[in-house]
């Protein structure tokens, strides 16, 4: 049994993954409090903690000189007990393929918070271009841009690529904190300044990124500068990555889709095209990715605002998850069809 003053969580909620673990954790140790989660990724094909779940867990209890019980490849409860945020350097490997930017994800809003003198420098081994997780250059270009405006300062740098299957990547962040994150709305896109799309392959066939190219000025109609091919040559292992960035007056977005096996070119580009499409018809400054990524830190804000799509479930399972921890309302209304507004505080 555990203390009754202690979280508890059942991570079967919602879409059931591990974003729920996630939050848990990163949450625990901004606000100190102990927590309990059962059924971790309950709801998925091999529930429990995975390598890059646990090398999370290891890496906010490192940062949080924290207490585990059940921290365990395989585990489906695990109990989490911070002491103190400590800034300084961590090297954090993942060990395979697994997601290093959600590793990044768990301890980063901890250590944005602190004296502008309390610098953190995070080494992160891994996957860095996997599907379903944000790959670095949404973290690079989309979200840590974000956080800046919010009072810390942060950088970032790929020093070589990590594709699933293969991983083997790598990738560095600096953090000078601040004593307090300030609100941020995002109510208008603005004028569109920039828009481009890339197909980057490694250790394949050019012609496969040429093929997607191809496929996407075909849907996309944008101009023909608009669109390069780049040959990726210091990856461990093979993959293709199709991004899509579009650059406004008041905010960067990134769409993603990842050639696999089985997977042919012209469904990678359906699904990137569906998602920038739906954005760019939408008129909102926030896509839907971006929208589960930014309440953690509006709620340690103290408030925020921004227009977004339809909320994913990861959304409203993030929710569920702050509002556990943190005494904030978070409400979400639809002001106009396809169009949603999420207010924070």
């Amino acid at each position: 049994m555990f203390d009754k003053n202690i979280i508890t969580i059942d991570g079967s909620r919602g879409e059931g993954g591990g974003q729920i673990l996630r939050s848990a954790l990163a949450l625990s140790l901004v606000t100190g409090k102990p927590f309990c989660i059962k059924n971790i990724r309950s709801k998925r094909a091999k529930p429990g903690l995975m390598r890059q779940h646990l090398t999370a867990v290891n890496a906010a209890a490192e940062v949080g000189n924290s207490e585990t019980r059940g921290a365990a490849i395989g585990s489906q409860e695990l109990f989490f007990a911070p002491q103190e945020v400590r800034h300084g350097s961590y090297n954090f490997a993942v060990g395979t393929a697994g997601s290093a930017t959600l590793v990044l994800q768990t301890v980063l809003p901890a250590l944005l918070l602190g004296a502008p003198e309390q610098m953190s420098v995070l080494t992160q081994e891994g996957g860095t271009h996997n599907p379903l997780a944000p790959p670095f250059d949404f973290l690079a270009h989309a979200f840590l841009p974000l956080l800046n405006r919010m009072g810390p300062r942060i950088e970032t740098w790929l020093d070589r690529p990590g594709f699933y299957p293969a991983g083997g990547g790598k990738f560095t962040v600096s953090i000078q904190p601040t004593p307090k994150l300030q609100r941020l709305d995002l109510l208008e896109r603005g004028e569109i300044i920039q828009r481009s799309a890339e197909s980057r392959v490694a250790h394949i066939s050019i012609g496969i990124a040429e093929k997607q190219i191809g496929l996407l000025r075909e849907k996309l109609l944008w101009p023909e500068e608009c669109f390069h091919t780049k040959s990726v040559r210091d990856s461990q292992g093979p993959g293709n990555i199709l991004i899509v960035e579009i650059k406004s007056e008041h905010i960067t977005e990134v769409f993603t889709g990842f050639g696999e096996r089985g997977v042919s070119s012209e469904q990678v580009v359906a699904g990137v095209t569906r998602e920038v499409s739906e954005y760019l018809d939408a008129g909102v400054p926030v896509g839907p990715h971006l929208a589960d990524q930014l309440l953690i830190p509006m709620a340690l804000a103290g408030g925020g605002k921004f227009r977004t799509v339809e909320p994913t479930p990861h959304t409203s399972t993030n929710t569920e998850v702050i509002q556990q921890f943190l005494e904030i309302p978070i409400a979400k209304r639809e002001i106009k069809k396809g169009v949603w507004e999420i207010s924070v505080g």
